[in-house]
């Protein structure tokens, strides 16, 4: 039932396709109970000696006519009926997908990603099983055993149908106690598939790093451990659903031999005729289907139940940012200001940011330096609302950051992480991501202005050049700059640059900066990074150290002030000049 509930919304919207193949289905079982019934009749006659050419072939014209008739309303019900389980499983990964670009950092640390490709794969693959071949088990279970029990009633004998199905009672027994551990080691099974996946993920994506440190062979036997580990809990699972068939036939057997055997009694006391025995025999049989499709049922409803309930637990989910209720839409960020901002991630001990309190207009530019671990990029990611923020803490436009619609927001960011995430597509397909309808004009501009024109000239196709996956066919220093090409297309009102040019040479790095203060002159830029002379053109400067503003103040104000950041200028400029 409550595989029913979860998927309610479904069967609503679907109402009148499932009603169609259930309608379907009761029909033929009702059609399928009249050969029996004319072979039967068509006995007692030939026993008498009184069936004549032209009635067997009346008798055969219609089995026949039958028979095509219920092949055509078989094929619809199956195709009606198996086209919703195909739906479904589509719907449930556009809706599976759609929540998850919805969420925030914080779920993607309790979900490992192994887990979810296991949801979009096996769990919506067993959802959908349930609602096709799982609602087709269950019609004929019921319909097929009410029809035929009737059947057998009206036409043949209540004593003979009671004594067959004497043994049916253990079925269910049987069927109740196997279908709950068959639930309990399927969902054992599903956990086990996701952390093979997430085993893979991880082996793919770092090869390079297990290759360099020989670990390989580790490697394969750690994941030869972890495919025995879900073969074992799937053979579990086997094992059990090995048990259904033939306890079933077990059962339907024995009230199969009792059919015979009373019913052979019966007609040698002249109770039923021979052709009545015979009728109720194939009856008998025809019970054999339904029985085991109850077993099927209990089996692939433990599973789609199991799927649906894990399903449902990520999908009820709530991201932890979300839109206020009377959300304020400013038509561009005039100002961006923060006032003694703290912030400490969900799981962390201690805050990241301390009483960080900072102003800046429309069209200036921020530079955030200091040591690593220092806060820098935590406090980039406060203007893109990844985590819940403390009320009044951060301001664009003198309005409250959590009063501003969660869409604007991101209609204003254009954001280049330290890890850059190339699709495995041209380079120019990544460059225009934020903007599909990009001309080629506007990518050929980006590419210049983030100084990536040289690179792309000296690839083999230029702008269509694949870039593999995750890059894999450029450097690290490409991979930066097509990023930044990629933030400088949308042309967005706050660009935030994560540490983004450190991977570049120092030419390539003035290029690119004065290219933004030419291009970006009235609107506004926060960049993080090591390389001071990254930020020595910024209107401001903060040096953070354990969350905390240690200095601040523009370049060749805190070079006079002799600190951290001077030192840090000094240091690097020897570096440079040694290195030219």
């Amino acid at each position: 039932m409550s595989f029913v509930i979860r998927l309610k919304w479904f069967f609503k919207e679907r109402w009148g396709s499932y009603s169609l193949a259930i309608g379907l289905m009761a029909l033929v079982s009702l059609l399928s109970m009249i050969p029996p019934r004319l072979i039967g009749n068509k006995i007692d006659v030939m026993q008498k000696g009184t069936l004549s050419v032209a009635e067997l072939s009346q008798t055969v014209l219609l089995l026949v006519g039958l028979s095509l008739l219920m092949y055509v309303l078989v094929y619809i019900w199956i195709t009606s009926l198996f086209g919703n389980s195909v739906l479904i499983e589509k719907l449930l990964r556009f809706r599976l997908l759609k929540h998850l670009t919805g969420m925030r950092p914080s779920f993607f640390q309790r979900h490992s990603t192994g887990q979810l490709m296991a949801l979009a794969t096996n769990d919506v693959l067993a959802i959908g099983q349930t609602a096709g071949y799982g609602v087709m088990t269950l019609v004929n279970t019921l319909v097929g055993i009410s029809v035929v029990v009737v059947m057998m009633l009206s036409f043949i004998s209540a004593k003979l149908m009671i004594a067959a199905l004497i043994p049916l009672p253990l079925l269910v027994v049987v069927i109740s106690k196997l279908g709950g551990i068959v639930r309990g080691r399927f969902m054992a099974a599903q956990e086990a598939f996701g952390r093979m996946n997430d085993h893979v993920l991880e082996a793919i994506s770092g090869i390079r790093v297990i290759r360099s440190y020989v670990q390989e062979k580790d490697d394969l036997q750690a994941f030869d451990r972890m495919t025995t580990d879900v073969m074992d809990k799937n053979r579990r699972v086997a094992m059990l659903n090995a048990l259904f068939h033939p306890l079933i036939s077990l059962i339907v057997g024995s009230s199969y031999a009792i059919g015979i055997g009373y019913g052979s009694y019966m007609v040698f006391r002249d109770e039923i005729s021979l052709g009545q025995l015979v009728t109720f025999n194939i009856y008998l049989g025809m019970l054999i289907w339904p029985m085991i499709s109850f077993g099927e049922f209990i089996n692939v409803l433990q599973r789609g139940s199991a799927s649906a309930g894990r399903l449902d637990d990520v999908l009820s989910e709530q991201a932890d940012v979300q839109d206020a209720d009377d959300p304020v839409e400013p038509n561009v960020p005039e100002s961006i200001e923060m006032r003694a901002l703290t912030f400490a991630y969900p799981t962390a001990a201690a805050p990241s940011l301390i009483n960080v309190s900072v102003r800046l207009e429309r069209g200036q530019t921020l530079g955030v330096v200091g040591k690593t671990g220092s806060g820098k990029s935590t406090l980039l990611k406060q203007l893109l609302r990844q985590y819940p923020l403390s009320s009044e803490m951060l301001f664009l436009s003198g309005v409250p950051a959590e009063r501003i619609s969660l869409d604007r927001m991101k209609q204003w960011m254009a954001y280049v992480p330290q890890e850059h995430l190339l699709l495995s597509k041209t380079i120019s397909e990544n460059i225009a991501l934020g903007k599909p309808g990009a001309t080629p004009e506007e990518v050929a501009r980006a590419v210049e202005m983030a100084s990536f024109s040289s690179d792309v000239s000296q690839l083999p196709q230029g702008l269509d050049t694949l870039v593999g996956e995750n890059g894999v066919m450029l450097s690290g220093g490409q991979k930066q700059r097509l990023s930044i090409a990629r933030a400088l297309l949308v042309d967005a009102e706050i660009l935030l640059l994560d540490d983004s040019l450190s991977a570049v040479d120092a030419r390539t790095e003035s290029r690119i900066v004065a290219n933004l203060r030419r291009e970006r002159a009235d609107k506004t830029t926060l960049i993080t990074t090591h390389r001071l002379s990254a930020v020595s053109h910024a209107d401001w400067i903060l040096v953070l150290d354990e969350g905390r503003v240690k200095e601040e103040g523009t370049h060749e104000q805190l070079m006079l002030l002799g600190g951290w950041y001077r030192q840090q200028w000094d240091r690097q400029q020897m570096e440079a000049g040694l290195e030219e």
